[in-house]
Parts: C-alpha cells; structure tokens; sequence
C-alpha cells in the first residue's frame, strides 16, 4: 500500500520535469525577447503596431496570429567603407578616394518604413555627396583638408539619413590616391618644375656671385685709387718735416741728388742718432743695386 505513492511522487516529478522545458516553449512562443542595443519591431497586416526597445521579456501572445510580423533592428554603433569611389577634381583629374562613414540608427521605423533599403540608399547618398563636395576642391587640398572635408560630409548627408532615423557620426576620407597614368603625369610635372625651379636657383646665384665680384672690384679699384692719391700727401707731410731740422733735411736732399747722379748704387738712410728714423726719413723709393753708401757720418 506504501508503495503506490511514492510510484505516484516520482510520477508526478517525472511529468513536471518534462512538462518545464514545454512550459517554457510555450512562454517563449507567447512573448517577445528584446536583446541590449536592439529594437523589435511587430506589424500586423504589414502596418507598424508597436516598438519594443527595453531589454528583456516583453508578453505578446498575438504574435502566433498569421498576420503578426517581427523585425528585429540593431540599435548598435555600425560602419560602412566604401572603397574606390572615383571623383574628379576641380582641375579633372581623377582622384581616387575611400568613405569610412559610422552610424548608429536612432528611429528604427523610420529605417523600416521610410526607405525601402536604407543600406544601399546610405551608400548612394554619401558617394554623392563626396562627388560634389570633393569636385570643388583640388587634390593637393583634397589631400591637406581631410578632416575638414570629413565633417561637411557628415553636414552634408545629415539632412537626408535623418529622415530615415540614422544619426551619422563620423565620416573620414581615407587613402587618397590617382589614377596610375594621371599619376606618372603629375610625377613629370613635378619633376620639371623642380628642374626648372633648380636652374632659377643656380642663375640667381651666378648672378649674385657675379655682382659680388664686380662690387669688390670697383671696392678694391677705389682703396688703390685712394691710396695712390694719399702717397704724394704723406710723402709732402714727410718732407714738411724735415724741413723742420735742417740738418736731416739737408741729409735727404744729399740722399736724393747722389740717387740721382749714380742709380746703380743703393742710399740707404739709417738715422741720426735716434732723432729721425729710417722709416720717417726714406719716404721716398730710391733705385740701387747691390752696393750702398750710408749717412749717418761714416762711409758705407
């Protein structure tokens, strides 16, 4: 008689172990889970009824019905790179460009609802707005104002993702480049101009070097003008002196007419007795040759 419980006991244990798991089932089939940074949206009939956002178990035992849809929407932050987008400058010349774009969708119904593929409409819309944006501007300042052609970028295609519910963050011009032709050309252009910029260098100094020297020539010829001009005063100032003692006086003017009457021989001038010296009193050349007669009263 005791047994019979206890087969009942695990009887019934052993239905409700079995009966949870189809419990569960059969909750889950009537609610709704709603992960972190995820949106679920229901229709009915294909018509928007309610967005369910909160994270966690949302009651909805109409979602069995037929005509009841879910949709599920990541509110997480997304990218998009589109590489390779060709735009011709300001000058024509084709540049080669890549859009790192990132997002985050804000109104999930609007991006179900308001566009019919919001993916590919996000695409079109920022290489068309890199199109006319980067058309005005040249490649060198494609090149230099990156950041600042990344943000009117984001200005740019704001107006139209905010009608579809995305909110664009950040938009980077990454990897710009040339055609491999239009880029050989823009080498060769450079090249030149660096030769030529070369030459200017090199005529520009030649013609500095040249000035220079003309400059210190015209210098130089004028202190030798000025010197040959001061020679005869200094030596009219020497003489002025000597007149002053008559006895030196007297010794150059012998000096000078011996010079005159035997130029082969060398006068020499070695003072008088520490009052003049020879430097003073010879301030004028005399010729000579390799014998000489010295004043200073002995015979040479």
């Amino acid at each position: 008689m005791s047994t019979t419980p206890t087969y009942l006991l695990v009887a019934g244990v052993v239905l409700g172990a079995l009966a949870l798991p189809l419990l569960g089932r059969v909750l889950m089939a009537l609610a709704v889970q709603v992960e972190d940074e995820e949106a679920v949206i229901v229709t009915r009939f294909g018509r928007h009824l309610v967005t369910l956002s909160k994270p966690g178990l949302h009651w909805l035992p109409t979602k069995l019905l037929p005509w009841m849809a879910l949709r599920r929407v990541s509110l997480r932050r997304d990218f998009l790179h589109l590489q390779n987008v060709h735009v011709n400058d300001a000058s024509g010349t084709t540049t080669i460009v890549d859009l790192w774009v990132e997002f985050r969708i804000g109104e999930p119904e609007k991006v179900i609802f308001g566009v019919a593929d919001w993916e590919r409409s996000l695409q079109n819309v920022v290489a068309h707005a890199a199109t006319s944006i980067l058309g005005n501007r040249e490649f060198r300042e494609i090149l230099s104002d990156r950041v600042d052609l990344g943000q009117r970028l984001r200005e740019e295609v704001r107006e139209e993702t905010d009608r579809w519910g995305i909110d664009v963050e950040i938009v980077l011009v990454r990897n710009v480049r040339l055609l491999p032709e239009v880029a050989q050309q823009l080498f060769a252009t450079v090249a030149a101009r660096l030769e030529r910029a070369k030459a200017d260098v090199e005529q520009a100094g030649r013609l500095a070097v040249a000035e220079l020297e003309a400059k210190t020539s015209a210098k130089v010829a004028e202190l030798e003008a000025q010197a040959r001009a001061e020679y005869p005063l200094a030596v009219g100032r020497a003489l002025t002196d000597l007149r002053k003692d008559a006895e030196v006086y007297g010794a150059y003017n012998t000096l000078y007419r011996m010079a005159q009457l035997r130029p082969h021989r060398a006068v020499a001038f070695l003072g008088f007795d520490g009052r003049l010296r020879a430097e003073e009193a010879a301030m004028m050349p005399l010729p000579g040759a390799s014998d000489g007669v010295k004043l200073d009263g002995r015979p040479s």
